[in-house]
């Protein structure tokens, strides 16, 4: 059997018992960091094998854990923090069981994004994201075909990569609330609740979990035809296509894209 055990994301106190109990009769646990790890594991005096099992080598490590779990082996698989298989290893050893039809179970505990989502005060329906791709096409076309969702959307965020994160979703989706929570359950924990326009004010520190409000049903949405007449107005006027453009966005709180798409009817 293979336990997917949820650990801590911050306060080392919010652990379940059933997952202590897991991790100490497991034949042996699969540890994304096991210098990580060994700090947890140390604390509640659970002394077992650890093995490395990351995203570089999961591939590799499938067949011998498959083989295990086939001859009877409990194995436990933890992340450095959190759910594993929630944009960390997991799902490459769960699709294996599945094919295998072997057996596996989650104890179920922490999770940054359902944590960050609470304290978001959005509403569900929500998608969660992770995080996203580097810069380029990849990323531009996900976040366009984003901006469209009534859904809140959750993503994970690098502190270094926070700027260029509301940069980059804010050209595609416009001005929108926004809720960054850091430090999750930890002695500095903090909420940070802005919008996109204004950027992030709090402190630069730790990993992010950002939650983005969804676009709004506009009933009375103002018609394209009388945004391409503005734009060719403004632009005869002498303002630049692009500043045209910004123009438009900022009196309709349109999205970026959608009002540039349209400039290229003039």
């Amino acid at each position: 059997m293979l336990y997917l055990v949820a650990t801590p994301i911050g306060n080392l106190g919010d652990i379940s018992a059933r997952a202590i109990e897991t991790l100490k009769r497991a034949d042996y646990i699969l540890c994304e960091d096991t210098r990580t790890s060994k700090v947890l594991l140390d604390y509640y005096n659970i002394d077992k094998k650890c093995v490395s099992y990351h995203k570089y080598n999961e591939k590799e490590k499938c067949q011998a854990i498959v083989q295990d779990i086939s001859d009877g082996k409990e194995v436990a698989l933890i992340s450095d923090a959190g759910t594993p298989g929630i944009s960390d290893p997991g799902n490459v050893i769960v699709r294996a069981l599945i094919d295998h039809n072997l057996p596996m179970s989650v104890v179920p505990g922490p999770s940054a994004l359902i944590n960050a989502f609470v304290l978001s005060g959005m509403s569900a329906p929500f998608t969660f994201i992770g995080f996203l791709p580097e810069r380029g096409k990849e990323r531009h076309d996900l976040l366009n075909r984003l901006s469209s969702s009534t859904f809140t959307t959750i993503y994970y965020v690098s502190p270094h990569k926070i700027n260029d994160f509301f940069v980059d979703v804010y050209n595609a989706f416009g001005d929108r609330a926004v809720s960054v929570a850091r430090e999750l359950t930890k002695k500095f924990e903090e909420v940070t609740h802005c919008t996109l326009a204004g950027g992030y004010t709090g402190v630069v520190k730790g990993e992010f979990v950002v939650c983005v409000e969804g676009a709004k049903i506009d009933n009375n949405a103002i018609a394209d035809e009388t945004i391409v007449s503005e734009l060719r107005e403004l632009v005869e006027g002498g303002l630049s296509k692009k500043e045209a453009v910004a123009t438009i966005c900022q009196r309709y709180n349109l999205k970026k894209n959608y009002v540039y798409n349209l400039s290229l009817n003039i």
